[in-house]
């Protein structure tokens, strides 16, 4: 997948696709819906299939100051889209300036003189422009004056009638539902991160973790979660060298005061490699219990072993899918 950061000065072969756009946080099975559609007409036309995205997350701009919410990092969407086929990837710098653009404006000077679209793909709710101002109709009469196509995706839903969405799973995650997570993202929702330097008090009690910061990512509900922790490639940041099967901690450890940055601790089944400073995919696979104190380290280490049976038993149930992805 080639990626660009810019629509401007983009070489003869990477203008002309079939370009889905939108924030795609989490590329969930409503998304794919979007991006299947889309492949279709791109293989109709014969054209690359690509994406428009924008980063930072345009809530960022307009909601600033609210908690993390991110489903994806920007280098995770960006896994995501290659391990969906996706031919481009046009992330583009979302600014206050940027968002100034008028509908008119970003028509002609993205869509039109950047990327000289063939043909756009959006959901059905899709606006765009200062203020919001543009919508799918506005879209479609523009398309047709400045000659490129425009499809509209119709909202999809699960079997139990709820709509596929970034806010829906946002919720199952914050309610401590990573299977619910699962079902409407098509894959186990995932924390990407660097593994940190931590305070070694798991080694000291007999677990050693792989510490992980959250940073921009959503905070699921504190607890523990029976994890799949996936080592990035080093020389390929979108594969993964392997998953190792793991329990993890996901909050501020309320034994140990409880005064810190929320963060991820995750202890990994035989597996004792060093892997500091490795790129990692921590992947939420069933939650287990929320988190809590104890009194003492005797009752915390008597607790993580009934924590690490049952998050063997959830795994063994749930089978790696595509384990080399």
């Amino acid at each position: 997948m080639r990626v660009f950061r810019s629509f401007e000065n983009l070489p003869i072969d990477a203008r002309g696709a079939v370009v889905a756009i939108g924030n795609f946080d989490g590329l969930h099975l409503g998304h794919q819906t979007i991006l299947a559609q889309a492949r279709r007409i791109a293989e109709r036309l014969g054209v690359p299939l690509a994406i428009l995205s924008f980063e930072p997350h345009p809530r960022t701009i307009f909601r600033a100051g609210e908690p993390p919410f991110r489903l994806t990092s920007a280098q995770d969407r960006l896994a995501a889209a290659a391990e969906l086929g996706i031919d481009i990837f046009y992330e583009v710098a979302f600014t206050p300036e940027f968002a100034t653009l008028s509908a008119e404006e970003f028509v002609r000077k993205v869509l039109v003189d950047g990327l000289g679209a063939r043909h756009i793909v959006v959901g059905w709710d899709f606006c765009f422009g200062k203020g919001r101002a543009g919508n799918v109709d506005t879209l479609k009469t523009m398309g047709d004056v400045a000659g490129f196509g425009v499809t509209a995706v119709e909202p999809v839903t699960h079997d139990n009638g709820i709509i596929y969405s970034s806010t829906a799973i946002r919720q199952a995650l914050r309610e401590g539902r990573p299977e619910d997570a699962r079902t409407l993202l098509g894959r186990p929702w995932e924390i990407g991160g660097i593994v940190i330097h931590g305070d070694a008090r798991g080694r000291t009690i007999g677990f050693p973790t792989a510490n992980v910061a959250l940073g921009l990512h959503l905070r699921p509900k504190f607890g523990v979660y029976a994890i799949r922790l996936g080592l990035v490639k080093q020389d390929d940041p979108h594969s993964v060298e392997c998953w190792i099967d793991g329990v993890a901690n996901i909050g501020i450890r309320p034994s140990f005061g409880g005064d810190e940055e929320a963060g991820l601790e995750a202890h990994l089944f035989d597996f004792d490699r060093d892997i500091y400073d490795r790129a990692v995919r921590v992947r939420l696979i069933g939650f287990i219990r929320g988190e809590q104190k104890f009194d003492g380290l005797e009752a915390l280490k008597a607790q993580i072993g009934r924590d690490v049976q049952t998050a063997r038993e959830i795994l063994a149930a749930n089978p790696p899918v595509n384990p080399g992805i």
